[in-house]
């Protein structure tokens, strides 16, 4: 008997090892057809011409003044809603970090409203604020003095909406880097005779700088990826950026459409390389920070201006955060565009056509949920496994798929709507399964797109439980599904929960993957509002939105009070 247990152990051995490398080929085969190979089939594609390989679409493309119009357009207005979004996010940062102003986690939650609610939503709420029968046309028309009103429609207009929607982006990752610049060092340059402002330029600024340019890279990107503000505000104004420019040339279908789409596709992809070298320049020259310790307690005294400062920063959340809403909200319920918002003219027929009277409505409402749950529930399951995978056991293999699947994210959204098109089309050449053209292609795109961000929220949360409390609970005999069912689980849930949340919001608002990808009977709520806004039909688009974002705060409610109770519960337990 003893022998045969001693032979039956490298058998279990031998199966268990064969068992791993199996499943490791399998994840290494799907990250390869996922997540690469449609990149690589859209590359190529801007390089043939007849079927054979060429250069004469990018010939073709860049000899279009066009192109040329539409690239620099689309640079102006990335650049110019990049500076608004630094220059905001670096200030609100450095109040919070520096000062002593009151109420920051109030401050917090509307310096994050304008992220966390799509950009086409937002577009919305502003174009209803600053319309001609909007709040803003109505207060200014009680000033003594007249005021021209302000056409968002314009190139202007959507660098300012930009601007403004992606400045929580550069906030987030300054706000930590600068309580994180090591109080001593700016004491010592203020006692070597230099001013505050000296100070903050020679020697916060470059010890931040790591956190600002991180954020400034983000912002950039998501303003060069946005395709609903461009969308909204430019095409009526006949102005292309080349997400929109892309998107005109899909739904066109001409001869050389998906060609020239192509091709377009890499040359916005180049500009975001462009920005990736901006970012690594700067955290080259930047310094590093040796402390990884927050200090939160105020370094700037306000003063007798700290009542003013709170004013003006107050006004600035109501007026960016609240108004423009609350002025979508009330177009929203009007019986019909345009009318005086009055008591004979409310009305919630807007509302009973979305929720009752349009199947369009109905379905991507159906659409939509049934999208981003399973994309939430994909992401928990294998994003959380392959997070542990990563943070527990790091070597090449793990850093090389997490490269891999952070590549359909950081591409822009229109370039990785592409590479769904050219790879799923014909996976096969001559053989077309059906996936393009249904429910299914958004399936595996929302999975491909977003599930970087379970992983990265995973990363995170198993980062912060000690290794030692697993190796106890194996030393215990809990192994497998019973370490995660009573240890890790429970560590976990409330950072995976955050998450999965942020998966679920981003796809069931997604509009720039969808505006290319959906088909007849598989409309998303972002297509939707879009359309009914690109047909006129503003009070249905409102309506809709405000349905959108009291599901977005009730969401936020009820994963503030799950994990408020879960917290309380694991207290309990410890």
């Amino acid at each position: 008997m003893k022998n045969m247990s001693k032979e039956i152990m490298p058998i279990r051995a031998l199966s268990s090892l064969f068992k791993v490398k199996f499943i490791k080929i399998i994840a290494l085969l799907a990250i390869i057809i996922f997540f690469l190979v449609p990149v690589l089939r859209l590359v190529l594609l801007s390089f043939q011409v007849d079927s054979q390989l060429s250069l004469q679409n990018y010939a073709d493309i860049l000899q279009d003044s066009k192109t040329w119009s539409v690239l620099t357009d689309t640079i102006l207005i990335v650049i110019g809603s990049t500076a608004i979004s630094v220059i905001l996010g670096v200030l609100l940062a450095w109040l919070v970090a520096y000062t002593d102003i009151r109420a920051k986690k109030w401050m917090q939650v509307f310096i994050i409203l304008p992220f966390v609610i799509p950009s086409y939503i937002s577009t919305l709420a502003w174009t209803q604020f600053l319309g001609a029968n909007g709040l803003y046309g109505k207060l200014v028309s009680v000033l003594p003095f007249s005021l021209e009103p302000i056409n968002l429609y314009s190139m202007g207009g959507i660098i300012f909406v930009l601007g403004f929607s992606h400045y929580p982006l550069v906030y987030l990752l300054s706000v930590s880097v600068f309580r994180k610049v090591p109080r001593e060092v700016e004491q010592a340059a203020r006692v070597s005779g230099a001013s505050g402002w000296r100070t903050f330029l020679k020697v916060t600024v470059p010890l931040a700088l790591p956190g600002i340019a991180s954020g400034g890279f983000l912002a950039f990107l998501a303003n060069l990826d946005n395709f609903g503000i461009p969308a909204f505000l430019g095409i009526p104004a006949q102005i292309d950026v080349l997400s929109t420019y892309i998107y005109q040339q899909v739904v066109g279908f001409g001869p050389s459409a998906f060609q020239r789409a192509a091709t377009l596709s890499v040359l916005l992809g180049i500009i975001a390389l462009c920005g990736t070298l901006v970012q690594w320049l700067l955290l080259k020259k930047s310094k590093r920070l040796e402390t990884t310790v927050e200090d939160k307690k105020p370094r700037v005294q306000l003063g007798k201006a700290k009542n003013l400062i709170e004013f003006l920063l107050w006004s600035f959340f109501l007026l960016t955060s609240l108004v423009p809403f609350i002025s979508m909200l009330m177009t929203s319920l009007l019986a019909a565009y345009g009318l005086d918002f009055t008591w004979e003219n409310i009305s919630l027929k807007n509302y009973q056509f979305v929720l009752e009277n349009s199947p369009k409505a109905k379905r991507a409402i159906g659409n939509s949920l049934q999208l981003a749950l399973v994309t939430t529930i994909i992401g928990v399951v294998i994003g959380t496994a392959f997070a542990y995978y990563r943070v527990r056991k790091p070597n090449r293999w793990s850093q090389f798929s997490e490269m891999s699947i952070s590549l359909p994210y950081a591409l822009p959204g229109t370039v990785m709507a592409l590479a769904m098109i050219f790879a799923w089309m014909e996976p096969v050449p001559g053989w077309n399964p059906g996936i393009y053209g249904s429910v299914m292609i958004l399936f595996i795109a929302y999975v491909t797109r977003f599930l970087i961000l379970q992983v990265r929220g995973s990363i995170t949360a198993i980062m912060q439980v000690d290794v030692s409390m697993e190796e106890a609970a194996m030393v215990s005999g809990s192994n497998g599904w019973s370490k995660w069912r009573k240890i890790l689980i429970p560590l976990l849930l409330p950072s995976v929960l955050s998450g999965a949340f942020l998966v679920f919001l981003t796809a069931l608002t997604e509009l720039t993957v969808s505006s290319l990808l959906w088909s007849s009977n598989s409309e998303t709520i972002g297509v939707v509002i879009f359309s009914f806004e690109q047909s006129g039909y503003t009070t249905y688009s409102t309506a809709f939105s405000s349905l959108i974002i009291a599901f977005i705060l009730c969401g936020f409610i009820t994963l503030y009070v799950l994990q408020y109770f879960w917290n309380r519960k694991v207290a309990n337990v410890k």
